[in-house]
């Protein structure tokens, strides 16, 4: 398999096993990632990898006082690599993977300790009363990871307004997990969680929750959907501005994910009640005709247009 130059088999070995995960997965993602060359790739799978771990801790089947106990554990591991304490024959593979992306490139590891904060959130079991609350938690578990894949991608040498383009991969991340929220509002709710703000809820009569094929009596749950999908739109118009700012490769991986958010949100928007029924998806055509759109720079293109000169 080809890989980084001048690792050992053990770090190989590591990568092959990221890759795995994601691919087994993150379908939506590993999809994205397929257009970076391989280091970035990888070094996308390792971080993939590790939030998967927090992810499916928060998620999982343990108490409450358990959950806690393993993501302090898994924070533990981020300190070993914080340290370049992670041998390449250590025996957590996920560990040495990342250790040797962190080596690589600009990663900020500290994004991945507010991952852990925010799925200790999730495992606390709050709520959000406002979108700046759910704001504050999305940057936590998504924001992050939208500065974290930036320091994989790196930008353009010379690229205009690139101080801010932290800012636009973590308002980007927001977009993504706004778009998440929403695709996943019945699945939630029967694992006893509710993400929108309940100021929301309440302006359009949803309060009684997401727990059936169908919405509550008297429930406008269409005009909720319409406005959360406004929301998530001018998120992603906000954080396209990134994608001038990469190169070719990183900026198709990026338009390539976004995009698929973006027209999962237009069926989103076309059917609002189908995320009461099942997850909405899109089919594997429709991904590779937003791959392909975004290797070939249309999306970059679009956005240089939209930003006056002078401004980011």
């Amino acid at each position: 398999m080809e890989g980084p130059t001048g690792v050992s088999a053990a770090v190989r070995a590591a990568y092959s096993y990221c890759e795995a995960v994601t691919g087994a997965q993150a379908r939506n993602f590993a999809y994205g990632i397929r257009l970076l060359p391989t280091e970035k790739r990888q070094a996308m799978s390792a971080l993939y990898a590790f939030s998967r771990r927090v992810d499916d801790i928060g998620d999982g089947p343990l108490a409450a006082d358990e959950k806690r106990d393993r993501l302090e554990a898994t924070r533990a591991v981020l300190d070993r690599i914080r340290r370049g304490d992670v041998p390449d024959d250590d025996t957590d593979p996920v560990a040495v993977a990342l250790a040797d992306a962190a080596r690589r490139f600009p990663i900020p590891l500290d994004a991945l300790d507010e991952l852990i904060d925010g799925v200790l959130m999730d495992v606390r079991g709050r709520t959000y009363e406002t979108w700046d609350d759910l704001r504050a938690y999305c940057r936590c578990v998504a924001g992050a990871i939208g500065r974290l894949s930036l320091g994989v991608f790196g930008t353009q040498p010379g690229a205009p307004g690139t101080e801010r383009a932290a800012e636009y991969a973590d308002t980007l991340g927001l977009a993504l997990q706004l778009t998440n929220i929403l695709r996943d509002v019945r699945e939630d709710a029967a694992n006893g969680r509710v993400y929108l703000p309940a100021d929301d809820l309440a302006k359009f009569g949803c309060s009684a929750g997401f727990h059936a094929a169908t919405p509550a009596p008297g429930a406008d749950f269409a005009g909720l959907v319409h406005f959360e999908v406004r929301r998530a739109r001018a998120l992603f118009a906000e954080g396209y501005r990134l994608l001038p700012m990469l190169d070719r490769r990183s900026g198709a991986c990026v338009a390539a994910m976004a995009g698929i958010y973006r027209r999962l949100l237009d069926r989103i928007e076309r059917d609002p009640e189908a995320v009461l029924r099942g997850r909405v998806s899109l089919p594997g055509r429709e991904k590779a005709y937003v791959a392909v759109r975004g290797l070939s720079g249309l999306d970059t293109r679009t956005v240089g247009r939209r930003v006056p000169r002078g401004r980011a």
